[in-house]
């Protein structure tokens, strides 16, 4: 399926729903033949980081679905490279502080935000200005960088991954919300929403020397799984990734999907992207061990169009 052709019957602003099918299936009802909340994923394109996410958040019910008063949440976004926005190499900033004022607007008491990142943490989080921009929002930045941090958890369902140290924000907060940026990636050819928690673990090595695509299916088993996942598709990394080499790597696509089940939300990005999600191992995988869907048929998905 062609990009162009993902939002091609959205309706001007309106969000169109799905009722068992597909990203590319032609049935499709306006909004009000399900209540909002009941989506299974929400896919919205054509505007601005922050709209975009106000809509699609909405769609999904509100953070107050997700996030409870005095409840402590950890965003965990991709921050992992010394690079400026504008190469999509991490989550955009701007969308990462829309994310926490909803979680204070729906009553959070703390919203911490942390990376296990590839270069200088310090750097990484300068760079990126996604320190700047949450803390404006009332976020607290933790670094990722010290094995003090992690703890040693058991994976039941893993195959190769059987146990990995997590880091205690992951363990401890109430809510975990997951933001990954949708690129492409050498090793994993595309990097979402389940490869992004290999920043919530302290030995990625032993993922990439111990068949990478069954250890991020392996993880995703974990019981800590995100309460949501939402995907930065804003400006998308075409080439050269997971750091990519210039702007002319990016695309802009402006899009943003929100989704409970990582598999469904990381297949949904795989076809934005222009690949079939069985394409891609993990997700295959993943599939395979039912933790979620690659089905995108099987969902009930709102879209919107700005």
């Amino acid at each position: 399926m062609k990009r162009r052709d993902f939002f091609r019957k959205s309706v001007g602003a309106g969000v169109v729903a799905g009722t068992s099918i597909g990203l590319g299936g032609m049935n499709k009802l306006w909004a009000h033949s399900l209540p909002q909340n009941n989506y299974d994923l929400v896919a919205i394109k054509g505007g601005e980081a922050e709209l975009m996410f106000d809509r699609a958040i909405a769609a999904m019910g509100g953070m107050s679905r997700f996030v409870k008063k005095n409840q402590t949440v950890v965003v965990k976004p991709n921050i992992g490279w010394d690079v400026v926005p504008e190469k999509a190499a991490n989550t955009n900033p701007a969308l990462m502080k829309r994310i926490v004022e909803h979680c204070y607007e729906a009553g959070a008491k703390q919203v911490y935000v942390f990376d296990h990142t590839c270069d200088d943490w310090t750097k990484c989080y300068k760079t990126s200005e996604i320190e700047n921009y949450v803390k404006q929002a009332g976020a607290k930045v933790v670094p990722g960088h010290t094995e003090t941090y992690y703890q040693e958890v058991s994976i039941g369902a893993g195959k190769r991954l059987t146990t990995t140290k997590v880091h205690e924000l992951i363990l401890e907060s109430d809510v975990f919300i997951n933001v990954p940026v949708l690129k492409s990636h050498s090793s994993a050819k595309l990097t979402v929403a389940m490869k992004n928690l290999m920043g919530v673990v302290w030995d990625r090595r032993f993922w990439h020397s111990n068949d990478l695509h069954q250890c991020i299916a392996d993880y995703a088993s974990y019981q800590r799984k995100p309460d949501l996942n939402i995907v930065d598709a804003y400006n998308v990394m075409m080439r050269n990734g997971p750091r990519g080499v210039s702007i002319a790597d990016v695309a802009n696509m402006k899009s943003q999907l929100i989704s409970t089940d990582m598999v469904a939300i990381d297949a949904a990005a795989a076809r934005l992207f222009g690949l079939e999600p069985h394409t891609i191992p993990y997700i295959r995988i993943a599939n395979e061990m039912k933790l979620g869907t690659m089905d995108l048929s099987k969902l009930n998905i709102g879209r919107i169009k700005i």
